[in-house]
């Protein structure tokens, strides 16, 4: 078995055309695209959908990509474009619902009643935390916090300084804490102390 190509290999393959080398980045990536697209939207379904026109956008724009930058701070550039643009077509605001599908959620398995009513009042809590901030704001904070880009990267991907994405991130998570602060002081306050 040979080593696995690098994503910048693969990528510069796309840019000439290489199906096969597309498939492959799909492969690694639609997940972590999806995700994102979850949480930036909200909505599980048409996250699904964004993904892959997400991808349609990074095949058609791959002649563009530069192997001096990440593979991985492209396709979040990407991502991040097409996630604002859809807001801001008017068609679709992001709102939160009743907790991301299967695929989204990362939390353990619940140990009993009240850790499962725990869990989900948190994850409706983080989503409406997340449907409250600006989209930039969004972005920036799913990108550092869920994907575990480093603020250069995202700063390539909003087209933005670091010190500005920094400051969108504190914002975020400031806005997420006192969401969760709030859930731990009215739902379980035994919770807080443990």
């Amino acid at each position: 078995m040979g080593v696995a190509e690098t994503d910048e290999a693969l990528m510069i393959r796309v840019a000439g055309g290489d199906r096969r080398a597309f498939a492959e980045l799909f492969d690694r990536y639609a997940p972590k695209v999806m995700r994102f697209a979850a949480r930036f939207t909200g909505d599980a379904a048409r996250a699904e959908e964004l993904s892959q026109e997400i991808f349609v956008k990074l095949y058609r724009t791959a002649k563009r990509y530069r192997p001096e930058a990440r593979f991985q701070t492209f396709l979040f550039r990407v991502a991040t474009n097409h996630c604002l643009n859809e807001v801001r077509r008017g068609e679709y605001r992001a709102e939160a619902k009743d907790g991301l599908s299967p695929e989204t959620n990362t939390s353990v398995a619940p140990d009993g009643p009240e850790d499962a009513l725990w869990g989900r009042e948190l994850e409706r809590t983080v989503s409406d935390a997340l449907a409250a901030l600006s989209d930039r704001e969004r972005a920036a904070f799913c990108m550092a916090r869920f994907e575990g880009l480093s603020y250069r990267e995202i700063a390539t991907a909003l087209g933005a300084s670091e010190p500005a994405v920094k400051s969108l991130i504190h914002r975020a998570t400031l806005a997420v804490a006192r969401a969760v602060d709030g859930l731990r002081a009215g739902m379980l306050p035994a919770r807080s102390r443990a």
